[in-house]
């Protein structure tokens, strides 16, 4: 269980990341559903290249879980949105 911990920690931080960036950037051309999912494997994917460039020792592992998920998810959220807005032109 505990192995499963900071993969649900980045997440739920990436789905918040995607949702909080889009909402900043005010951007429409993905749904709440699509963001969040784009959040989801960004914050995964930040969580992980966080830990592999040691960020981790820095910080608290979940901590550091949870930050690199909310940029992580912010990231692949924005950049799925920029994508999408440019293929409705």
């Amino acid at each position: 269980m505990e192995a499963l911990l900071p993969l649900v920690i980045q997440l739920i931080a990436g789905a918040i990341g995607g949702n909080a960036a889009s909402a900043a950037l005010k951007q429409q051309a993905i749904n709440v559903v699509a963001r969040t999912i784009a959040g989801a494997i960004g914050g995964v994917a930040g969580g992980m290249l966080l830990g592999m460039v040691g960020g981790e020792a820095a910080m608290t592992g979940l901590i550091a879980d949870g930050i690199g998920g909310l940029i992580g998810g912010g990231i692949l959220s924005t950049l799925a949105g920029l994508v999408m807005a440019r293929a409705h032109r």
